[in-house]
């Protein structure tokens, strides 16, 4: 009897606990520090492992190897995700989101097989990298608009980030500022799109669902706690 008793009030209380902000909120992490299960390559049913690698708890792109870029498992239309990222001196890479798996992959360019086709939210050192237009520099999104009321930390220091992606509205977020704010399919955005290289590229944004991708640029980039929720 003294042990049911102990059991209802165990139970009782984890039944009246608060409901924890992740849990509440909805919260999943593609990267918790240890685990890689949620991603995989670009094209590929595994993770991997010959371009990235877990090395002190954050996600590592490993240098001086053909490229693979990272996607999630399943696609996300509206959604909310947030990670802590680095770069090396004159490191690159990015955030796509929307993507379908068409690109033939072109391992060793220096260059995503969908940049060509999806949006970025670009991931930069701003002082070493060569190309120092602001409008391809952290924040931006890369070559359409330029990032605004930013606060980037030193290379080596890691910077939080945020993209929000609601019902056609996106917003880019560096270390709690807002940096980039827009709607697809906007006249604003479309004329950017008319304006820039993209013009050529009739795929260019057209996907209205798909992978979240991490860009492997060929130089070290890390990741931590990379979470994301669906809206």
């Amino acid at each position: 009897m003294k042990s049911l008793s102990l059991y209802l009030i165990a139970l009782l209380t984890l039944l009246s606990a608060p409901i924890t902000a992740q849990s509440k909120k909805g919260w999943t992490y593609l990267f918790d520090g240890k685990s890689t299960e949620a991603l995989r390559g670009y094209k590929m049913t595994t993770f991997p492992s010959s371009a990235w690698r877990v090395e002190d708890g954050a996600l590592m792109a490993i240098p001086n190897v053909p490229n693979i870029d990272l996607v999630t498992k399943q696609p996300y239309k509206n959604f909310e995700l947030t990670f802590d990222w680095k770069v090396s001196k004159a490191g690159n890479s990015g955030i796509f989101y929307y993507v379908v798996e068409d690109a033939v992959s072109e391992s060793g360019n220096g260059n995503s097989p969908n940049w060509l086709d999806n949006f970025e939210m670009q991931l930069l050192d701003d002082i070493d990298f060569n190309d120092k237009a602001p409008i391809r520099s952290a924040g931006s999104l890369y070559d359409l608009i330029i990032p605004t009321n930013k606060q980037l930390k030193p290379v080596g220091q890691y910077n939080q980030a945020r993209l929000l992606v609601n019902n056609n509205h996106v917003e880019h977020w560096l270390n709690g500022r807002k940096v980039v704010s827009y709607d697809i399919n906007s006249d604003d955005l479309n004329r950017r799109i008319a304006q820039s290289k993209y013009k050529e590229n009739p795929k260019f944004g057209q996907s209205t669902n798909g992978l979240i991708m991490i860009q492997h640029h060929g130089q070290q980039v890390w990741f931590k706690n990379i979470r994301v929720r669906s809206l």
